[in-house]
């Protein structure tokens, strides 16, 4: 059976290490899919950083937009993050967050589709002000949006707040 954790909160709210650390507790195996490009290179020390945190028993997949391409069924898999999946197709298509949106959506339900145990880690970016730029207010809409359908989808939803798991919707494991 298909469950799904929304994983949510602000920039070092500790959204990956409770991700990781759920995943290990449910598979002694489990899948990570990194959706980020790397860009800079401090964006790609972050990256490392994360790699280095996760042992041998993790399957790495590497997919910056097809997350239901490898075989999941039976699986507990960690999809980090939702933010920089959402990036790329912003990007892509060239900030139409109607047809990224509408991508975005196909993309999950072929996901969730599969038989497996996901959990997705998301940034909850509109909680700050309205940006003042028109290409972050494009994206904020795009990031509320998908967040919006993940949630809906999810059998739990989890905010972190300052490293502790704030409960949102369904019952913790």
């Amino acid at each position: 059976m298909t469950t799904i954790h929304l994983i949510t909160g602000g920039e070092r709210s500790g959204k990956s290490a409770y991700a990781e650390a759920e995943a290990l507790g449910l598979s002694p195996q489990p899948v990570y899919i990194a959706t980020a490009r790397i860009w800079d290179e401090e964006f790609a020390e972050r990256v490392r950083r994360h790699q280095e945190r996760r042992g041998p028993e993790w399957t790495n997949i590497e997919e910056e937009k097809a997350l239901s391409r490898p075989p999941l069924s039976g699986r507990t898999v960690l999809i980090d993050c939702v933010t920089l999946w959402a990036t790329n197709f912003f990007f892509d298509l060239e900030q139409d967050i109607d047809r990224a949106l509408q991508e975005m959506k196909a993309e999950l339900e072929l996901l969730f589709a599969q038989d497996a145990h996901f959990i997705l880690v998301t940034n909850e970016i509109g909680l700050g002000g309205v940006p003042m730029d028109p290409v972050q207010r494009r994206f904020t809409d795009l990031q509320g949006w998908i967040n919006q359908y993940i949630a809906a989808r999810a059998d739990r939803v989890t905010l972190m707040v300052c490293g502790i798991p704030v409960p949102v919707k369904g019952a913790p494991l």
